[in-house]
């Protein structure tokens, strides 16, 4: 689903709030396999930059979108790119039955009941879920998003010399790159967990449909600042040891628990959600879940999780699926960017015009 939007190729460009990934695909690679990499590439962006999703400094935000561009070579001007947080709203609301478009002119007026900014401050979206609905009624998934989030992002996209083509939402990425990777299984329900540093993406799939999701101000942000904290060490100091790196002063054996700790508060939000999604929803089970995000390879995290749910963690390869040659990038690399790139790769597998 895409709240706007011109068919062709285009770049899928995940602004997070700690670093800006940027993916190109092609379709039709070797093999008959579907897609192809193109180009793939990674630029920090410093503390602060996105807060909560918002963007608070433009000026480096517009230099790490012309900084991954040139870096990489990637000549593709039109660009994807998706959006989470509190000015994003998704609701699944049912609506008596009517055409295309009685619906179209009426999603307004039925949006305005459900969200809770002014109606004209938001771009709206939204798309029937086929073969739902009970009693004559249908089901539509609603989508809104603050005009002005959206702005701030394009702008800071047009401003780097790019064109947004397409702005999605970060939870239909992630199951956008899901499916391309793992296919669709129509009975399963699965978990789909993407930590990034200030929020986390719930997306719960019933075979191709969402039927359940949520942004939670938690990720890898809390792990650095508990240990900035209790080591009393630096940012930069924080975030190495935090990734497996070596600091003076600082053993392993004194980030466990602090690591520990953090990971237990995650898995108490994601568990709160799924107690959440149950007494809320026709289904009692999730079949499995799978773990992505740049947070997703803190030490002990997935075996965490994967002792507190019963349905399994694995984590989400985003080129499970996707080809690429060797000589051209290094697997050892793809394999360590991998969890980050899942938002990247589900908006590059966008085309250009898409709904």
């Amino acid at each position: 689903m895409a709240l706007f939007g011109k068919k062709k190729g285009l770049v899928g460009l995940d602004i997070g709030s700690s670093a800006i990934k940027a993916v190109e695909l092609k379709s039709g690679g070797k093999g008959g396999a579907e897609w192809q990499l193109v180009n793939i590439g990674v630029e920090s962006l410093p503390p602060e930059a996105i807060v909560d999703g918002a963007i608070m400094d433009s000026g480096a935000v517009i230099d790490a979108i012309q900084r991954v561009f040139s870096a990489n070579k990637i000549k593709t001007g039109d660009v994807g790119t998706s959006v989470s947080g509190n000015a994003v709203i998704v609701k699944k609301i049912s609506l008596p039955q009517m055409s295309p478009e009685e619906l179209a002119e009426s999603i307004h007026w039925e949006a305005e009941q459900y969200i809770p900014f002014d109606i004209q401050d938001v771009a709206i979206d939204y798309e029937v879920i086929e073969g739902s609905g009970a009693g004559g009624n249908m089901d539509v998934l609603l989508v809104a998003v603050k005009k002005d989030k959206v702005a701030d992002y394009t702008s800071a996209i047009s401003q780097a010399g790019k064109s947004c083509a397409i702005v999605d939402v970060d939870v239909f990425s992630l199951q956008n790159c899901y499916e391309v990777n793992y296919g669709v299984d129509p009975g399963r329900v699965v978990g789909l967990l993407n930590v990034g540093a200030s929020i986390m993406n719930i997306n719960i799939l019933k075979g191709s449909t969402s039927i359940f999701n949520r942004d939670i101000a938690v990720g890898g942000n809390q792990y650095t600042d508990a240990i900035q904290k209790d080591l009393n060490l630096s940012f930069d100091q924080a975030e190495a040891l935090k990734k497996g790196g070596r600091v003076e002063g600082a053993s392993p054996e004194s980030l466990h628990p602090i690591l520990q700790a953090v990971s237990e508060n995650i898995a108490l939000e994601i568990q709160k959600t799924f107690d959440f999604f149950k007494a809320t929803s026709s289904e009692d089970r999730i079949d499995r879940i799978f773990l992505s995000g740049g947070t997703s390879k803190v030490h002990g995290l997935r075996d965490l999780l994967a002792d507190r749910f019963d349905a399994g963690v694995e984590i989400l390869n985003p080129f499970n699926s996707i080809t690429y040659n060797p000589r051209d990038f290094d697997p050892d690399f793809i394999a360590e960017i991998g969890p980050s790139a899942a938002i990247a790769v589900g908006l590059a597998c966008r085309k250009v015009g898409d709904r």
